[in-house]
Formats: structure tokens, sequence, C-alpha cells
């Protein structure tokens, strides 16, 4: 009789993947190439943020220098885009920082991030649609909204004052374009996308025939501006601290990219194409915020930008009124193109979780005709013209961080566990023997680990070479230590900044103790014996790249207020809730089943 699998057991097995049919064997149309890609990416990032948060940010936190701002939010962003860009390579599979945390982690941790995801494309959708009712509505006078409030009213505090049958129409529309027809949605993205970026062409060409530089290195002694904060004038009015501030708020500006990490099966060649499209696509998207940020402060003074409609303002200043219009036609262009970046990987996300029965078994069934998961695309575009007809998202586009950058961190924490993971069964399998232990990173029945063993491993003093099962949970442990002294040094530069800036000594000693503690960690990781496989795109510099990716991650959800946290655990019980009643009883039987006679493969015979 064999012995009955432990609920720990479930929630920390990893995924069985398979070498074989990688790129062949899936149910989903491989229709997507790197052209595609590329512009479902540079689609759902590059939207209403380049039409608007360059002149916002540029007024209110970092002035001219808000293009360097940009610069600096593009780094934080490669450093997670270089780590999945290794996972689209290592696994390309539908379903993003969900596959790739239960390859890496485990199960529950998969469910976390998977159930997050859905929050960021779910939320994401609705802002955007909401965004262009509201943008349209203001090239009409407001038609929409006075329609829609005379139709339909509501007066309940937490929804908006109306239902807007624009927003709640335009994602049912382009819910079912995708449910019945990817290759074709994708042409009509490409069209989109390419049109956005001629037009953001056209506005760094124009904005730079009105260029003026004297705007860089204006004197607030010669304003005659009262009702503005000016700062101190010059290239940093409000310090390099605003500069940093700016950078804050503009790497949500890069958030959309891993929508291409969720297309893993739906892609031609993805081991090359994923990690192609992603770095691609984040230089796209910073060359041309850094463009328009550039020409629009030296088009008009950071001090007079218009933070809702920073381009139409600009080219009206200087007089160029056709420009004015090219530019608005050109923001509603960029958010369809984001509206189709934010609902493709939706489906997708849901799917691959259905598919391992965490969720309701229906949402991952793909139509045989299309070979797209369709009833699992029209009830998430119902979920979401739902919100986004009965919401006012203003409250809850916080909530897009913490899905975005939890998803961030622990890809990062993922890559890092993968490199260093030991792969001992694979010389197993190579001489035709099965593996002897489960597919789980926190408990095996390998060999009895002492304390003295561990303290040995831990710096790796007799320089072990390759990856075993000590050095492997060594590196797990030190990564949950890494996260947590981060944490311990982001609260002490938000809560003790003052403190810091005028060298009290219990935050100088308090923060270098932090600061020595995780330097050791990050040297222990280092020093670990670590793979040797070098046969798709790897992140460089592990484990410091991923470090400082989770680092900058957990420093930008200390941001968030305290009400973005409360709404964040009630989704959260919502999902645990689903998890613990439905997916939890699914995976026990499912390893019950496994124990009996199925022949279990370790990730690594997929790597």
């Amino acid at each position: 009789m064999p012995q009955q699998p432990s609920y720990w057991k479930v929630l920390t097995r990893r995924k069985v993947l398979s070498n074989e049919g990688v790129e062949s064997d899936t149910k989903l149309n491989r229709v997507l190439g790197l052209y595609d890609l590329t512009a479902l990416g540079v689609g759902s990032t590059l939207g209403a943020g380049v039409y608007v948060l360059a002149g916002q940010i540029a007024k209110e936190q970092a002035g001219p220098s808000v293009m360097i701002s940009f610069a600096i939010a593009a780094l934080a962003s490669l450093l997670a885009g270089v780590c999945y860009a290794e996972f689209g390579a290592r696994v390309p599979k539908a379903g993003s920082a969900y596959i790739y945390s239960y390859v890496c982690i485990g199960e529950f941790a998969a469910f976390v991030i998977g159930w997050n995801l859905m929050l960021e494309y779910i939320i994401g959708t609705a802002a955007v649609c909401r965004g262009i009712s509201l943008y349209l509505d203001t090239l009409i006078s407001d038609t929409l909204k006075t329609t829609f409030a005379e139709i339909a009213p509501m007066h309940v505090s937490f929804f908006g004052s109306y239902f807007d049958f624009f927003a709640f129409g335009l994602v049912v529309v382009f819910g079912v374009a995708l449910a019945f027809g990817v290759e074709t949605s994708a042409i009509a993205n490409n069209f989109c996308t390419c049109l956005n970026i001629s037009i953001l062409l056209f506005v760094i060409i124009a904005g730079s025939i009105k260029a003026d530089f004297s705007n860089w290195s204006i004197d607030i002694a010669n304003v005659n501006v009262t009702d503005t904060n000016l700062g101190t004038g010059g290239y940093f009015p409000f310090g390099i601290s605003g500069t940093l501030k700016g950078a804050a708020t503009c790497f949500f500006g890069f958030v959309g990219f891993d929508c291409i990490a969720t297309t893993g099966e739906e892609v031609r060649n993805p081991r090359k194409n994923i990690p192609r499209s992603i770095l691609l696509s984040l230089l796209i998207i910073f060359l041309c915020y850094f463009g328009v940020s550039t020409v629009l402060t030296l088009m008009v003074p950071y001090y007079l930008q218009d933070a809702n409609a920073p381009l139409p303002y600009a080219f009206k200043n200087v007089g160029w009124t056709f420009a004015m219009w090219i530019v608005s036609i050109g923001g509603l262009i960029g958010l369809l193109a984001s509206l189709f970046g934010a609902l493709f990987p939706l489906p997708r996300v849901m799917y691959s979780m259905a598919e391992d029965g965490l969720l309701f078994r229906f949402l991952g069934k793909v139509s045989p005709r299309y070979r797209v998961p369709v009833v699992g695309s029209i009830f998430a575009a119902m979920i979401t013209a739902l919100i986004a007809g009965l919401f006012d998202l203003a409250q809850l586009v916080n909530l897009l961080s913490i899905g975005t950058l939890l998803a961030y961190s622990v890809v990062a924490i993922s890559i890092t566990i993968l490199r260093y993971m030991d792969n001992s069964d694979e010389s197993d399998r190579e001489n035709g023997n099965q593996p002897s232990s489960e597919s789980t990173l926190l408990t095996s029945t390998g060999n009895r680990i002492t304390f003295k063993a561990v303290m040995i491993q831990s710096f790796n003093f007799k320089r072990v070479q390759i990856p075993n099962e000590i050095s492997t949970r060594i590196v797990g442990t030190l990564m949950t230590l890494f996260c947590l002294l981060s944490l311990g040094i982001g609260l002490i530069l938000m809560q003790a900044y003052d403190a810091l800036e005028s060298s009290e000594l219990w935050a100088v000693m308090l923060l270098s103790i932090l600061v020595i503690l995780t330097t050791m960690v990050l040297i222990a990781i280092c020093s670990q014996p670590r793979e040797a496989y070098t046969r798709f795109f790897r992140v460089p510099f592990v484990p410091i790249v991923p470090a400082i990716s989770i680092f900058i991650n957990i420093y930008l959800m200390l941001q968030l207020d305290t009400m973005t946290w409360i709404r964040f655990g009630i989704w959260m019980i919502i999902g645990l809730s689903i998890y613990f009643f439905y997916g939890l009883p699914n995976s026990l039987r499912e390893l019950r089943r496994q124990r009996v006679g199925w022949q279990k493969l370790k990730y690594s015979d997929y790597f």
C-alpha cells in the first residue's frame, strides 16, 4: 500500500515537465512570430503612459530630469525582463510567472502568483477601457458621460457614478475577437502598434524642431508663477530625490511587457523568439519614452506642463494645432493597442491554471476548431467588462502594481533557485533508472541533513562543484532571508529617511548591519555550486541581477498605501478559498494517482 501524500507535500510539489515535444505538444495554435510578439509587448506597454506620464512626472516630481527617471526605470524593468527572457526560453509554456514559480518553487506559490496575475490583467484591462471611454468623451464634449448618467445612474459609494456601457461593450468585442481569431487579432494589434510608434516618431521629430534648450536651465527668480511648485529650477528642480521618486512612478510605465511570456504555447520557435521579443520590446519602449520626455521638456517649461494631456498641450502652446490633433488620435490608437495587450494574457493564465486543476476545468477547454481557450476567453472578457462598466477605477489602479511587482519578484527568486538547483536525477534517467525523489524543493526522501553538513556547505568550504540536496535547500533558505533583509532595508529607507539624512547613529548602525548581512547572504549564495547548462538564453551575473530586481520590487511595493493592501487582502481571501476547497483536493488526488502507478518525472527532465 503506497504511502499517502501529505498536504505539505502537495503545497510544495513542483510541476512536472517533459523535454520531449516541448515545441509541438500543445493544444494551442502556434501562429505568433518575433514581429507579432514584439508588437504585443510594445502595444501592451506603450499606451496612455507615453501620452500622459512624461508631462505629469516632469511637472510634479523630476522636472527636465524626467528623461533620467525613465532611464532608471528602464534599467529596473530590464532586470525583470532578462529573468522573464530566460524562463521564456527554458519553459515556453502558457502561464508566464505562474508556470515559472510552479516549476521552481511549488504549487502554492504558483497559485498565489497566478491569482495575482489574473488581478493585474483584469484591473489593467478595465482601467484601459475606462481610459478609452474618458479619452473619447473629451473629444466629443462628454456626450457618453451625459447619456450614460441619464440611462443608468448608480448611487453606491464604491461604484462609479454611472454604468459605462461603452467600456463594457469594448471589452466584450475585443474578448470575442481574441476568442475566435488570435492570428487576425495579432494582425490588428500589429497595425495599431506600428501606427502608434509612427505618431510618436512624429512627436519626437516635430518636437525637436521647436526645442528650446533654455527650458533645461530655468532661473525661478525670473518666473512669474505662484500657483505651481517650481522647486529650485535648472535641470534638477526637485533634486536627485525628485528624479528617483519620478523613476519609481516611471517604472509602472513599463508594466505590460510580461504578457509576451504568457504566449509560450502560441509562438513559433519560442526558445529564441520569446527572449528576443522581450528585450527588443523593452528597448523600443525605452527609446519612445526617452525621446518623448526629452522633446516635451524642451518645448514647454516643466512647470507649465499639462498633467493630463501634455503632448496636445505642448503642440498647442507652440502654435501647431494640426499636430495637436495628430497626437490626440495617436493617444486613442495607443489605448486600443494597450487594450489588446492587457486582455490577451488573461485567458492564457486561466487556461494554464485550469489545465493543472487549480481553477475550474471548463476555463481551460480549448476549441478544436480555433485552438484557443474560447470559454476561458469569453468568461474573462465578461468579468472584466462588468468591472469596467461598474467601477470607478481611480482607487483600484494601485492593485496593478502589487500583482506585477509580486510576479517580478517571484520570477527573479525562481531564476536564482533554478541556477543552483540539484539536478542529480538526470544522471539516473540517462542510465535508464527512475528518479528516486519527489518533485519538491522543500521536502524530499534523500540523505539526512545535519547541522554540521549545513554549516560546512553554507560557504562551500569543501568546494563542491555539483549542486546537491543540501546546497539546493541552503540557496532556498538564503533567498528567503535575502527577501526579509530587503524588506527591512526598504522599511528603514522609508520610515527613517530623515534620521539617515541627519546621520543619527541608531539609523546608520541599523542600516549598516542589514546591508552587511545582505552582502554575506549574497556571498554565501555565490559560493554554492550551480548548474552547468548553457543551451538557452541566461540571465547574466546571477544572483546579483535577480537580487537587485527583488530589492527594487520590494521597495516599490512598500510605497503602496494601506487601502491598496486591504483590497489586495480581500482578493487573496477569495483566491485562497478557491484553492483550498477546489485546487488542493484536485492536486491531492492527482498525486495519489502518481503514487499508485504513474512514472514521475522531475522538472530537470525538461531542461
